[in-house]
Protein backbone atom coordinates (compact mmCIF):
# COMPACT_ATOMS: atom_id res chain seq x y z
CA UNK A 1 0.00 0.00 0.00
CA UNK A 2 1.40 3.64 -1.06
CA UNK A 3 0.64 6.08 1.53
CA UNK A 4 0.27 9.90 1.56
CA UNK A 5 -0.90 12.48 3.73
CA UNK A 6 -3.08 15.37 3.48
CA UNK A 7 -2.78 18.23 5.87
CA UNK A 8 -3.67 21.48 6.19
CA UNK A 9 -1.46 25.00 7.10
CA UNK A 10 -4.43 25.74 9.25
CA UNK A 11 -8.15 24.79 10.39
CA UNK A 12 -11.32 25.67 7.95
CA UNK A 13 -8.47 25.38 4.91
CA UNK A 14 -10.48 23.03 2.99
CA UNK A 15 -8.40 20.00 3.85
CA UNK A 16 -11.84 17.59 4.09
CA UNK A 17 -13.06 18.69 0.64
CA UNK A 18 -9.40 18.36 -1.10
CA UNK A 19 -9.28 14.64 0.37
CA UNK A 20 -12.60 13.96 -0.88
CA UNK A 21 -11.81 15.15 -4.15
CA UNK A 22 -8.34 13.25 -4.39
CA UNK A 23 -9.75 9.68 -2.79
CA UNK A 24 -12.87 10.03 -5.54
CA UNK A 25 -10.87 10.92 -8.65
CA UNK A 26 -8.42 8.15 -7.58
CA UNK A 27 -11.14 5.71 -7.38
CA UNK A 28 -12.90 6.73 -10.59
CA UNK A 29 -9.37 6.13 -11.85
CA UNK A 30 -9.37 2.27 -10.55
CA UNK A 31 -7.63 2.48 -7.46
CA UNK A 32 -8.55 1.04 -3.96
CA UNK A 33 -8.27 3.69 -1.06
CA UNK A 34 -8.14 2.81 2.52
CA UNK A 35 -8.63 6.37 3.79
CA UNK A 36 -8.09 7.56 7.31
CA UNK A 37 -8.58 10.53 9.25
CA UNK A 38 -6.21 11.87 12.42
CA UNK A 39 -7.96 12.60 15.68
CA UNK A 40 -10.54 11.66 17.18
CA UNK A 41 -13.18 13.43 14.29
CA UNK A 42 -16.51 11.04 13.97
CA UNK A 43 -17.89 12.98 10.35
CA UNK A 44 -14.91 13.18 8.30
CA UNK A 45 -14.40 9.61 8.48
CA UNK A 46 -18.33 8.79 7.42
CA UNK A 47 -17.65 11.01 4.05
CA UNK A 48 -13.89 8.92 3.47
CA UNK A 49 -16.18 5.91 3.55
CA UNK A 50 -18.89 7.20 1.61
CA UNK A 51 -16.39 8.02 -1.47
CA UNK A 52 -14.13 5.17 -0.51
CA UNK A 53 -16.03 2.38 -0.58
CA UNK A 54 -13.90 1.02 2.78
CA UNK A 55 -14.82 1.96 5.86
CA UNK A 56 -12.20 5.54 7.30
CA UNK A 57 -9.97 4.51 10.45
CA UNK A 58 -8.99 7.40 13.06
CA UNK A 59 -5.43 7.39 13.44
CA UNK A 60 -4.77 9.31 17.42
CA UNK A 61 -1.97 9.12 19.37
CA UNK A 62 -3.31 10.64 22.07
CA UNK A 63 -6.46 8.09 22.26
CA UNK A 64 -4.24 5.31 21.43
CA UNK A 65 -0.96 6.23 22.90
CA UNK A 66 1.04 2.68 21.93
CA UNK A 67 2.86 3.62 18.80
CA UNK A 68 3.21 -0.37 18.00
CA UNK A 69 -0.70 -0.92 18.44
CA UNK A 70 -0.64 2.62 16.11
CA UNK A 71 1.23 1.24 13.41
CA UNK A 72 -0.56 -2.26 13.43
CA UNK A 73 -3.99 -0.25 13.04
CA UNK A 74 -2.63 1.81 10.03
CA UNK A 75 -1.64 -1.72 8.39
CA UNK A 76 -4.86 -3.49 9.45
CA UNK A 77 -6.16 -5.53 6.70
CA UNK A 78 -4.65 -3.37 3.82
CA UNK A 79 -3.14 -6.42 2.11
CA UNK A 80 -5.29 -5.59 -1.36
CA UNK A 81 -5.44 -2.18 -0.56
CA UNK A 82 -3.67 0.47 -3.78
CA UNK A 83 -3.66 3.78 -1.27
CA UNK A 84 -3.42 4.49 2.10
CA UNK A 85 -4.57 8.63 2.10
CA UNK A 86 -5.01 10.19 5.68
CA UNK A 87 -6.30 13.21 6.37
CA UNK A 88 -4.87 15.74 8.92
CA UNK A 89 -6.14 17.21 11.50
CA UNK A 90 -6.59 21.22 12.46
CA UNK A 91 -3.02 23.01 11.01
CA UNK A 92 -0.07 20.56 10.63
CA UNK A 93 1.54 21.39 13.31
CA UNK A 94 -1.21 21.96 15.84
CA UNK A 95 -1.73 19.70 18.76
CA UNK A 96 -2.07 19.73 22.37
CA UNK A 97 -0.69 23.08 23.61
CA UNK A 98 2.22 24.74 21.95
CA UNK A 99 4.70 21.45 21.34
CA UNK A 100 4.47 20.70 17.65
CA UNK A 101 4.74 16.86 18.52
CA UNK A 102 2.05 16.86 21.27
CA UNK A 103 -0.65 14.51 19.05
CA UNK A 104 -0.45 16.67 16.15
CA UNK A 105 -0.19 16.07 12.50
CA UNK A 106 3.13 16.26 12.04
CA UNK A 107 3.76 14.09 14.75
CA UNK A 108 2.07 11.06 13.30
CA UNK A 109 3.44 11.91 10.04
CA UNK A 110 6.53 11.06 10.78
CA UNK A 111 5.76 8.49 13.30
CA UNK A 112 3.55 6.86 10.18
CA UNK A 113 6.70 7.81 7.57
CA UNK A 114 3.91 10.06 5.75
CA UNK A 115 4.78 12.08 2.71
CA UNK A 116 3.01 15.17 3.66
CA UNK A 117 0.78 17.13 0.39
CA UNK A 118 0.17 20.63 2.40
CA UNK A 119 -3.17 22.62 1.67
CA UNK A 120 -2.58 26.54 1.82
CA UNK A 121 -5.41 28.76 0.99
CA UNK A 122 -4.97 31.10 -1.70
CA UNK A 123 -7.77 33.43 -0.81
CA UNK A 124 -6.58 37.24 -0.52
CA UNK A 125 -3.27 35.95 -1.20
CA UNK A 126 -0.55 35.96 -3.61
CA UNK A 127 3.58 36.39 -3.04
CA UNK A 128 3.19 35.75 0.67
CA UNK A 129 1.50 32.34 -0.26
CA UNK A 130 5.43 31.59 -0.36
CA UNK A 131 6.63 32.98 2.88
CA UNK A 132 3.89 30.50 4.05
CA UNK A 133 5.37 27.32 2.55
CA UNK A 134 8.78 28.18 3.19
CA UNK A 135 7.42 28.44 6.69
CA UNK A 136 6.10 25.05 7.11
CA UNK A 137 8.84 23.20 5.43
CA UNK A 138 11.63 24.59 7.62
CA UNK A 139 9.53 24.31 10.63
CA UNK A 140 10.71 20.72 11.25
CA UNK A 141 13.39 19.52 8.34
CA UNK A 142 11.98 15.97 9.35
CA UNK A 143 8.23 16.85 8.33
CA UNK A 144 8.71 15.48 4.44
CA UNK A 145 6.39 18.13 3.03
CA UNK A 146 6.43 16.36 -0.20
CA UNK A 147 4.28 19.26 -1.93
CA UNK A 148 1.45 21.37 -1.86
CA UNK A 149 -1.85 22.14 -3.41
CA UNK A 150 -3.50 25.80 -3.36
CA UNK A 151 -7.29 25.70 -2.81
CA UNK A 152 -9.80 28.63 -2.69
CA UNK A 153 -7.86 29.57 -6.12
CA UNK A 154 -10.16 32.47 -7.73
CA UNK A 155 -8.80 32.07 -11.59
CA UNK A 156 -5.90 30.12 -13.56
CA UNK A 157 -3.81 33.97 -13.53
CA UNK A 158 -3.70 34.19 -9.73
CA UNK A 159 -2.67 30.39 -9.59
CA UNK A 160 -0.28 31.02 -11.49
CA UNK A 161 1.17 34.11 -9.67
CA UNK A 162 1.15 31.98 -6.23
CA UNK A 163 3.14 29.28 -8.22
CA UNK A 164 5.93 31.60 -9.51
CA UNK A 165 6.20 32.52 -6.03
CA UNK A 166 6.41 29.37 -4.56
CA UNK A 167 8.84 28.43 -7.08
CA UNK A 168 10.99 31.39 -6.70
CA UNK A 169 11.63 31.19 -3.29
CA UNK A 170 11.01 27.54 -2.27
CA UNK A 171 12.48 25.92 -5.48
CA UNK A 172 12.25 22.30 -3.55
CA UNK A 173 8.67 22.35 -3.45
CA UNK A 174 6.32 20.44 -5.47
CA UNK A 175 3.25 22.16 -6.33
CA UNK A 176 0.76 19.58 -7.60
CA UNK A 177 -1.81 22.36 -8.60
CA UNK A 178 -5.06 23.67 -7.37
CA UNK A 179 -8.95 23.83 -6.53
CA UNK A 180 -10.92 26.79 -7.77
CA UNK A 181 -13.58 27.97 -4.76
CA UNK A 182 -16.75 26.88 -5.86
CA UNK A 183 -20.03 28.11 -3.40
CA UNK A 184 -22.12 25.62 -5.08
CA UNK A 185 -19.75 22.73 -3.38
CA UNK A 186 -19.37 23.88 -0.07
CA UNK A 187 -19.89 21.72 3.03
CA UNK A 188 -22.39 22.74 5.53
CA UNK A 189 -20.97 22.45 9.17
CA UNK A 190 -23.24 22.90 12.24
CA UNK A 191 -21.75 23.14 16.30
CA UNK A 192 -19.21 19.37 16.30
CA UNK A 193 -17.86 20.45 12.87
CA UNK A 194 -19.51 19.31 8.97
CA UNK A 195 -22.93 18.20 8.87
CA UNK A 196 -22.82 14.21 8.61
CA UNK A 197 -23.14 12.68 4.88
CA UNK A 198 -26.32 11.39 5.36
CA UNK A 199 -27.76 15.28 6.46
CA UNK A 200 -26.15 16.89 3.07
CA UNK A 201 -28.42 17.74 0.16
CA UNK A 202 -27.11 16.57 -3.17
CA UNK A 203 -24.05 15.23 -1.17
CA UNK A 204 -23.00 12.81 -3.87
CA UNK A 205 -23.42 16.18 -6.42
CA UNK A 206 -21.19 18.00 -4.58
CA UNK A 207 -18.12 15.11 -3.93
CA UNK A 208 -18.43 14.61 -7.49
CA UNK A 209 -17.47 18.44 -8.52
CA UNK A 210 -15.20 17.98 -6.31
CA UNK A 211 -13.60 15.31 -8.05
CA UNK A 212 -13.87 17.11 -11.44
CA UNK A 213 -11.80 19.76 -10.33
CA UNK A 214 -9.08 17.93 -8.90
CA UNK A 215 -9.42 15.84 -12.27
CA UNK A 216 -9.10 18.75 -13.92
CA UNK A 217 -6.34 21.16 -11.50
CA UNK A 218 -4.11 18.76 -9.92
CA UNK A 219 -1.75 16.27 -11.28
CA UNK A 220 -2.38 13.04 -9.23
CA UNK A 221 0.03 11.27 -10.94
CA UNK A 222 2.98 13.34 -9.51
CA UNK A 223 1.30 12.86 -6.14
CA UNK A 224 1.53 9.08 -6.34
CA UNK A 225 5.34 9.29 -7.38
CA UNK A 226 5.84 10.86 -3.72
CA UNK A 227 3.35 8.65 -2.24
CA UNK A 228 5.49 6.16 0.20
CA UNK A 229 5.62 2.54 0.31
CA UNK A 230 7.49 1.79 3.45
CA UNK A 231 6.67 -1.09 5.20
CA UNK A 232 5.99 0.02 8.71
CA UNK A 233 7.95 -2.06 11.93
CA UNK A 234 5.82 -3.34 14.45
CA UNK A 235 4.19 -6.37 16.95
CA UNK A 236 0.87 -6.03 17.05
CA UNK A 237 1.46 -6.43 20.47
CA UNK A 238 -1.77 -5.65 21.68
CA UNK A 239 -4.08 -7.74 19.19
CA UNK A 240 -1.66 -10.57 20.38
CA UNK A 241 -2.43 -10.18 24.01
CA UNK A 242 -6.76 -9.52 23.35
CA UNK A 243 -6.76 -12.12 21.46
CA UNK A 244 -5.67 -14.43 24.68
CA UNK A 245 -8.89 -13.58 26.14
CA UNK A 246 -11.89 -16.07 27.32
CA UNK A 247 -14.54 -14.65 25.24
CA UNK A 248 -18.44 -15.17 26.32
CA UNK A 249 -20.68 -14.99 22.45
CA UNK A 250 -22.73 -12.25 23.87
CA UNK A 251 -24.66 -10.35 21.32
CA UNK A 252 -24.46 -6.22 21.96
CA UNK A 253 -27.63 -4.05 20.61
CA UNK A 254 -25.90 -1.29 18.70
CA UNK A 255 -27.52 2.03 18.73
CA UNK A 256 -27.51 3.37 15.25
CA UNK A 257 -30.06 5.96 13.60
CA UNK A 258 -29.90 9.53 12.92
CA UNK A 259 -29.06 10.15 16.86
CA UNK A 260 -26.74 7.77 17.36
CA UNK A 261 -23.60 6.85 15.27
CA UNK A 262 -20.60 7.80 16.54
CA UNK A 263 -18.50 4.38 16.59
CA UNK A 264 -15.05 3.84 16.03
CA UNK A 265 -14.45 1.48 13.30
CA UNK A 266 -11.26 -0.26 15.16
CA UNK A 267 -13.53 -0.60 18.66
CA UNK A 268 -16.24 -2.25 16.48
CA UNK A 269 -14.26 -4.34 14.54
CA UNK A 270 -12.17 -5.52 17.75
CA UNK A 271 -15.79 -6.79 19.41
CA UNK A 272 -16.75 -8.24 16.18
CA UNK A 273 -12.97 -10.35 16.13
CA UNK A 274 -13.91 -11.95 19.18
CA UNK A 275 -16.67 -13.06 18.14
CA UNK A 276 -19.17 -10.92 19.70
CA UNK A 277 -22.38 -9.99 17.22
CA UNK A 278 -23.49 -6.45 17.05
CA UNK A 279 -27.16 -6.19 16.56
CA UNK A 280 -27.77 -2.19 15.10
CA UNK A 281 -31.52 -0.67 16.55
CA UNK A 282 -32.71 2.93 16.11
CA UNK A 283 -33.93 4.29 19.49
CA UNK A 284 -35.40 7.02 17.37
CA UNK A 285 -38.16 4.65 15.25
CA UNK A 286 -37.61 1.20 16.74
CA UNK A 287 -40.34 0.12 19.27
CA UNK A 288 -38.60 -2.99 20.82
CA UNK A 289 -34.99 -3.23 21.21
CA UNK A 290 -33.86 -6.62 20.18
CA UNK A 291 -32.44 -9.99 21.64
CA UNK A 292 -29.39 -8.76 23.32
CA UNK A 293 -27.17 -9.06 26.10
CA UNK A 294 -25.93 -5.13 26.72
CA UNK A 295 -26.95 -2.12 24.78
CA UNK A 296 -24.15 0.21 23.34
CA UNK A 297 -24.97 3.97 22.74
CA UNK A 298 -22.37 6.00 20.78
CA UNK A 299 -22.40 9.88 20.42
CA UNK A 300 -24.31 11.62 17.80
CA UNK A 301 -26.83 14.48 17.46
CA UNK A 302 -29.77 13.50 19.91
CA UNK A 303 -31.42 17.26 19.90
CA UNK A 304 -31.54 16.99 16.63
CA UNK A 305 -34.33 14.11 16.44
CA UNK A 306 -35.24 14.90 20.45
CA UNK A 307 -39.17 15.43 19.90
CA UNK A 308 -39.11 11.41 17.80
CA UNK A 309 -37.01 10.02 20.84
CA UNK A 310 -39.24 11.66 23.71
CA UNK A 311 -42.37 10.06 21.44
CA UNK A 312 -41.03 6.65 21.29
CA UNK A 313 -42.33 5.88 25.09
CA UNK A 314 -42.19 2.22 23.75
CA UNK A 315 -38.22 2.13 23.62
CA UNK A 316 -37.83 4.41 26.41
CA UNK A 317 -39.71 1.80 28.66
CA UNK A 318 -38.02 -1.34 27.23
CA UNK A 319 -34.64 0.19 28.08
CA UNK A 320 -35.64 1.13 31.52
CA UNK A 321 -36.45 -2.13 31.96
CA UNK A 322 -33.08 -3.37 30.20
CA UNK A 323 -31.51 -1.33 32.66
CA UNK A 324 -33.67 -2.61 36.06
CA UNK A 325 -32.75 -6.08 35.20
CA UNK A 326 -29.15 -5.12 35.95
CA UNK A 327 -27.85 -5.74 32.05
CA UNK A 328 -25.26 -4.01 30.90
CA UNK A 329 -25.66 -0.24 29.15
CA UNK A 330 -22.71 1.67 27.76
CA UNK A 331 -23.30 5.39 26.98
CA UNK A 332 -21.04 8.08 25.31
CA UNK A 333 -21.74 11.33 24.67
CA UNK A 334 -25.11 11.88 23.06
CA UNK A 335 -26.14 8.54 24.98
CA UNK A 336 -25.96 10.17 28.33
CA UNK A 337 -28.38 12.71 26.86
CA UNK A 338 -30.39 10.30 26.10
CA UNK A 339 -30.62 8.33 29.02
CA UNK A 340 -30.73 11.65 31.49
CA UNK A 341 -34.67 12.81 32.08
CA UNK A 342 -34.72 15.21 29.85
CA UNK A 343 -33.38 17.26 27.18
CA UNK A 344 -33.39 20.81 26.43
CA UNK A 345 -32.94 21.94 22.97
CA UNK A 346 -31.48 25.56 22.40
CA UNK A 347 -35.15 27.07 21.64
CA UNK A 348 -36.45 26.02 24.88
CA UNK A 349 -38.27 23.05 23.71
CA UNK A 350 -38.39 20.13 27.03
CA UNK A 351 -37.70 16.64 25.99
CA UNK A 352 -38.32 13.78 28.15
CA UNK A 353 -35.97 10.79 27.89
CA UNK A 354 -35.41 7.76 29.37
CA UNK A 355 -34.82 8.90 32.46
CA UNK A 356 -31.95 6.51 34.07
CA UNK A 357 -30.36 8.90 35.32
CA UNK A 358 -32.27 12.01 36.97
CA UNK A 359 -31.27 14.83 35.41
CA UNK A 360 -31.49 17.48 32.30
CA UNK A 361 -29.07 18.11 29.31
CA UNK A 362 -29.43 21.41 28.34
CA UNK A 363 -28.52 22.59 25.06
CA UNK A 364 -26.43 25.82 24.46
CA UNK A 365 -24.89 28.14 21.57
CA UNK A 366 -21.58 27.64 22.97
CA UNK A 367 -18.83 24.12 22.95
CA UNK A 368 -18.74 23.48 26.63
CA UNK A 369 -16.26 21.01 26.39
CA UNK A 370 -13.29 20.36 23.48
CA UNK A 371 -10.67 18.14 22.83
CA UNK A 372 -8.53 15.57 24.88
CA UNK A 373 -8.83 14.78 28.52
CA UNK A 374 -8.44 11.89 31.10
CA UNK A 375 -10.64 10.56 33.57
CA UNK A 376 -9.70 9.19 36.93
CA UNK A 377 -12.35 7.04 38.50
CA UNK A 378 -13.44 7.75 41.81
CA UNK A 379 -13.93 4.36 42.61
CA UNK A 380 -14.35 1.28 40.93
CA UNK A 381 -16.74 1.71 37.90
CA UNK A 382 -17.60 0.57 33.89
CA UNK A 383 -14.79 1.21 32.57
CA UNK A 384 -11.87 1.31 35.20
CA UNK A 385 -10.44 0.86 38.30
CA UNK A 386 -10.59 3.45 41.15
CA UNK A 387 -7.66 6.11 40.25
CA UNK A 388 -6.39 4.40 37.01
CA UNK A 389 -5.84 6.68 34.31
CA UNK A 390 -8.47 6.72 30.97
CA UNK A 391 -7.05 8.89 28.33
CA UNK A 392 -10.47 10.29 25.96
CA UNK A 393 -11.99 13.05 24.41
CA UNK A 394 -15.15 15.47 24.74
CA UNK A 395 -16.60 17.68 22.13
CA UNK A 396 -19.98 18.79 23.15
CA UNK A 397 -22.39 21.99 23.61
CA UNK A 398 -24.95 20.20 25.77
CA UNK A 399 -24.84 20.50 29.68
CA UNK A 400 -26.14 17.62 32.07
CA UNK A 401 -27.04 18.67 35.33
CA UNK A 402 -28.19 15.83 38.10
CA UNK A 403 -31.04 16.56 39.62
CA UNK A 404 -30.18 18.20 43.48
CA UNK A 405 -32.55 15.74 45.26
CA UNK A 406 -32.53 12.22 43.40
CA UNK A 407 -29.23 12.91 40.89
CA UNK A 408 -26.79 10.61 40.56
CA UNK A 409 -23.10 11.21 41.82
CA UNK A 410 -19.91 12.34 39.36
CA UNK A 411 -17.76 9.57 39.70
CA UNK A 412 -15.08 10.89 37.37
CA UNK A 413 -12.18 13.24 38.19
CA UNK A 414 -11.94 14.75 34.35
CA UNK A 415 -8.59 16.72 33.44
CA UNK A 416 -7.03 18.40 30.69
CA UNK A 417 -3.55 19.17 30.46
CA UNK A 418 -1.53 21.49 28.33
CA UNK A 419 2.25 21.64 27.82
CA UNK A 420 2.69 19.14 30.87
CA UNK A 421 0.32 21.55 33.29
CA UNK A 422 -2.85 20.94 34.38
CA UNK A 423 -4.64 23.60 32.49
CA UNK A 424 -8.72 22.57 33.94
CA UNK A 425 -10.69 20.31 36.09
CA UNK A 426 -14.30 19.17 36.64
CA UNK A 427 -15.85 15.98 37.49
CA UNK A 428 -18.31 13.84 35.15
CA UNK A 429 -19.56 10.00 34.59
CA UNK A 430 -22.65 8.41 36.22
CA UNK A 431 -23.45 4.99 37.02
CA UNK A 432 -26.34 3.35 38.04
CA UNK A 433 -26.61 -0.59 38.62
CA UNK A 434 -24.79 -1.85 35.50
CA UNK A 435 -25.36 1.90 33.45
CA UNK A 436 -23.20 3.81 32.94
CA UNK A 437 -22.66 7.11 30.63
CA UNK A 438 -20.54 9.91 30.35
CA UNK A 439 -19.53 12.61 27.90
CA UNK A 440 -16.28 10.74 27.53
CA UNK A 441 -15.21 9.12 24.02
CA UNK A 442 -12.68 6.24 24.29
CA UNK A 443 -10.64 4.24 21.95
CA UNK A 444 -10.55 0.65 23.30
CA UNK A 445 -7.10 0.10 22.03
CA UNK A 446 -5.71 2.84 24.23
CA UNK A 447 -5.30 -0.06 26.59
CA UNK A 448 -5.47 -3.75 27.04
CA UNK A 449 -6.31 -3.21 30.62
CA UNK A 450 -8.90 -0.63 29.51
CA UNK A 451 -10.09 -2.73 26.84
CA UNK A 452 -10.36 -5.71 29.64
CA UNK A 453 -12.48 -3.53 31.93
CA UNK A 454 -14.85 -2.34 29.29
CA UNK A 455 -15.29 -5.89 27.82
CA UNK A 456 -15.48 -7.54 31.80
CA UNK A 457 -18.36 -4.84 32.19
CA UNK A 458 -20.08 -5.63 28.94
CA UNK A 459 -19.71 -9.26 30.12
CA UNK A 460 -17.70 -10.40 26.92
CA UNK A 461 -15.34 -11.71 29.15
Amino acid sequence: MKKFLIAGATSGVGKTSATLGIISALVEKGYSVQPYKIGPDYVDTKFHTRVSGHASRNIDDYLIPDDDTLKYLFEKDTEDIDLGIVEGVMGLYDGLGSDKDAHSTAALAKKLHLPVVLIVSGKSISTSAAAVVKGFVEFDPEVNIAGVIINNVMSENHYQLIKAAISRYCPQVKIFGYMKFDQTLQLPSRQLGLVPDQEVHSVDQKIAGLAKIVQRNIDLEEILKVASDEKLDYQGTFSKEIRKLKVNPITIGLAQDDAFNFYYRDNLELLKDLGITLVSFGPTNDQQLPKVDALWFGGGYPEEQADKLAANLQMKQRIREFAKEGKPIYAECGGLMYLGNDLVTDNGDDHQMVGIFKGTSQMTQRLKKFGYCQAIPQQDCFIGLKDSKIYGHEFHHSIFTPDPQQGPTEILTMQKYRDGKLASQWTGGYQFENTFASYLHIHFYQSPQLAKAIFSSLGVI
